[in-house]
Order: structure tokens, then sequence, then C-alpha cells
């Protein structure tokens, strides 16, 4: 299970949604060999004054949270970071400059999904990538 959070001004991210969703997608299903049919994407765009950011970020900058089981090793998670980089530049044209990335990893017994606790539910992919 991986759910991702992307923050970023209300204007660029509108600008934005359809590519950047793309490209999050992609990485994600690339790093972390998730199903191509699971996607769980929100986009949280604020207005200037609710969205402050370091001087040396442009209009574009955006984060991204990415909560998951645990289970995923370090090359992985090494790995999803990277392609999130180079696929939202080359899909967006959000430079990395203006990218800062998290990843939350939670035991699967901590998360309620469908009715179930998560390590009660029969997952269609691995963790353990």
């Amino acid at each position: 299970m991986a759910q991702v959070k992307i923050y970023g001004l209300k204007t660029s991210l509108v600008a934005n949604a359809e590519s950047l969703s793309s490209a999050i997608h992609r990485a994600v299903v690339e790093a972390l060999a998730y199903s191509p049919d699971k996607k769980f994407q929100r986009f949280i765009g604020l207005e200037k004054s609710e969205f402050i950011y370091p001087r040396d970020r442009g209009e574009n900058y955006t984060i991204i949270e990415i909560s998951m089981f645990e289970g995923r090793s370090t090359e992985a998670k090494k790995a999803l970071i990277r392609l999130l980089f180079t696929n939202i530049e080359r899909e967006a044209g959000i430079r990395p400059q203006d990218i800062e990335i998290t990843i939350q990893e939670t035991p699967k017994q901590q998360w309620g999904i469908r009715g179930l606790c998560g390590d009660e539910l029969a997952l269609g992919y691995k963790v353990d990538v």
C-alpha cells in the first residue's frame, strides 16, 4: 500500500496535476513493483499565503509525502526517490531543486483498509522488494 500526498501552490498543482500524477505513479510502479491499477494520490493545493518555502525554490515547489507499509529495501526506496526526480522533471518540467520527497513507513497492522487491519489483507503484490 502506498498513499501519496502532493502539496504545492494551487496554481502550480492545477497546471501540472495530470503530468505529476502520471510521473509519480510510474515511479511507484517501477521502483516498488507495485500493481499499475493501484493508484492512491491526493493533491493539496495551497494559496501563496498558506505555503511558506525558501526563496531558492520556485513557484513549482512541490512536496511529496508517501505513506506505505514497512518492508521495502533501502535500494527500492532510493530507486523510488531517483525515479520521482527524473520522471517529474521530464514529464512535468519541475526541476529537482523544487521537489522534496519524504517516505513514511508504517507496520501493516497500523493500517485499516476495506474493513480489515492491513496485516490481515491478502495483498496482490509483494512488499519486500
